[in-house]
């Protein structure tokens, strides 16, 4: 059976090419579906044989669900850029896809190791991080929310070794990706409900939060890393909240002016 790995991409030729190297050996087919890269992201792709398609950014589970409709093997591994494929686990996927027998299971989870700043944080609920990233063809997609997309599906199995995924180089990205994924998790929330301004959301849910994740789930023993990473998830928590409501006022304001 084959395989075809699929990653979405933008401006990230300091990742690629750890990300194709941990698959060139199991992938029978690449395809990388970018989103208006300047950088040297499309020809490092190309340069290792990868499929590759320009396209407007829709969001990423509808970018994603666009790399796998591409796909033309048995399975697919999805894979995000900044994500490596440890060689334990290419072994045991190679395995899968090389037996005899059909694999009982239509899709695989993994166990996914987070990196800060060069750092594996075991701790604190960021290992295992079990995703379920390789699927039969078909079998599933990514479900169609603005962050934090995953694929579901009923029973599945799991394989050993892990996704090694290098998060963030330094404290800047980290910030700029916090802000963005707030004013996505924001969206989110509104869609739901309307969202007050809330001491509760915007203090005390991410104060609880960091003390439970550093504390009792052992987040002080990842070290100065582990402490930067929790602070700073607490924040994004608080910032979603304040955001939400910000946006909640901001549509109240339009339905006010229109009316």
């Amino acid at each position: 059976m084959n395989l075809s790995v699929c990653i979405i991409t933008f401006n990230e030729e300091a990742n690629i090419v750890r990300t194709l190297n941990s698959v060139k050996a199991i992938a029978q087919e690449i395809i990388v579906v970018d989103s208006g890269s300047t950088d040297a992201t499309t020809s490092l792709s190309q340069g290792y044989g990868a499929k590759v398609f320009v396209e407007p950014w829709k969001g990423f589970a509808l970018q994603k669900n666009s790399a796998l409709a591409k796909a033309t093997s048995d399975w697919i591994l999805s894979l995000d850029a900044d994500e490596e494929v440890s060689p334990e686990l290419a072994q045991n996927i190679a395995a899968l896809l090389r037996s005899p027998s059909s694999p009982p299971f239509d899709g695989y989870m993994m166990n996914r190791r987070n990196i800060y700043f060069g750092k594996w944080l075991k701790r604190c609920g960021y290992y295992p991080d079990p995703k379920l990233r390789l699927i039969k063809r078909g079998a599933a997609e990514f479900e169609l929310r603005p962050v934090h997309e995953d694929m579901k599906m009923g029973r599945k199995g799991h394989l050993k070794g892990d996704l090694l995924h290098h998060a963030y180089r330094n404290f800047a990205d980290f910030i700029e990706h916090q802000n963005r994924y707030s004013s996505l998790g924001a969206e989110m929330v509104v869609q739901k409900h309307k969202v007050g301004f809330s001491f509760i959301n915007i203090v005390l849910r991410p104060l609880v939060r960091f003390v439970y994740n550093y504390f009792f789930r052992l987040g002080f023993l990842d070290g100065r890393e582990g402490l930067l990473v929790l602070a700073n998830h607490a924040m994004y928590v608080s910032w979603k909240y304040a955001k939400a409501w910000e946006l909640s006022k901001n549509m109240e304001s339009e339905v006010t002016r229109s009316a």
